[in-house]
């Protein structure tokens, strides 16, 4: 057999975790291996034969997990609700109704400048109106 020998429950700490979830993993990986008895195992851990049960299956489920086939590429975005839909296009409704009323103030705001008079000839009364002056005295 050529090349590397291969790493069994040394390999454990490579890993990234605590030292006491480091130190469960490989007590389970040797004792699958059959280095060690489940009662053996779990005296070293000090935990019961019950618990360590429970997670030898753990482990075991999470690794299958993670090995099933994934499909490639990034997952698909979640679908949007109905109603999200419905209040993009009401979003979108408004804002095209708000830019049209700061337009139409836009004008309004700036046609009264167009029809101003100049403040020196003043409104000019109706004709045969009759002007009122004052006495001096």
């Amino acid at each position: 057999m050529r090349g590397r020998i291969p790493a069994g429950p040394e390999y454990v700490e490579h890993l990234q975790g605590s030292d006491k979830a480091k130190a469960r993993l490989r007590v389970i990986l040797e004792t699958m291996m059959g280095k060690w008895r489940v009662s053996e195992a779990c005296a070293q851990l000090g935990i019961s034969e019950q618990r360590f049960r429970q997670l030898r299956e753990e482990l075991l489920q999470a690794a299958v997990d993670r090995l099933e086939d994934r499909p490639s590429g990034r997952p698909r975005r979640p679908q949007e609700p109905e109603g999200t839909a419905a209040l993009r296009q009401q979003v979108t409704q408004l804002q095209q109704e708000l830019q049209v009323s700061q337009v139409r103030e836009e004008i309004a705001l700036a046609l009264p400048q167009l029809n101003r008079t100049p403040p020196d000839q003043g409104v000019q009364a109706p004709l045969g109106a009759k002007k009122k002056r004052r006495r001096q005295r």
